[in-house]
């Protein structure tokens, strides 16, 4: 469309697309490499992997004993009442438990009995693989 002067009137969207376009290529690129959670540092085990059909909900304890249920901290205190509101949610999701090697195993069991409280009967153990040196 042309107004009386002999300019256009009309948007060019063109590198609107193209600026677009360039950010969707990024992040499908860097996507994959975000982590999930916070880094632990597992124990090594021979046990083979077990088959998840549902993305689990994944406890994680690090170095410092903070508690990250998926990657949200929470209070031991509190970790019994967020759980029992996530399996209400979901019931059918796997729960996993992910805690450094240099946590204190009582601290691991206490950690398991707030899970426990909150009506989780199967737990599974995160490690990995037994490196051959």
């Amino acid at each position: 469309m042309r107004d009386f002067n002999g300019f256009m009137a009309d948007i060019n969207v063109t590198p609107l697309v193209d600026v677009m376009l360039v950010l969707l290529i990024i992040f499908m690129i860097t996507a994959p490499m975000f982590t999930y959670g916070p880094k632990v540092n597992l124990p090594e085990t021979t046990s083979k992997p077990m088959p998840i059909k549902v993305e689990p909900l994944i406890i994680t304890i690090n170095n410092k004993c903070q508690i990250f249920l998926d990657h949200y901290k929470v209070p031991i205190k509190g970790l019994s009442r967020k759980l029992k509101s996530a399996v209400a949610a979901h019931p059918k999701r796997d729960v996993l438990l992910q805690a450094d090697k240099k946590v204190p195993y009582g601290y691991v069991v206490k950690v398991i009995d707030e899970i426990r409280l909150a009506g989780i009967k199967n737990l599974g153990l995160v490690t990995k693989p037994l490196t051959k040196k």
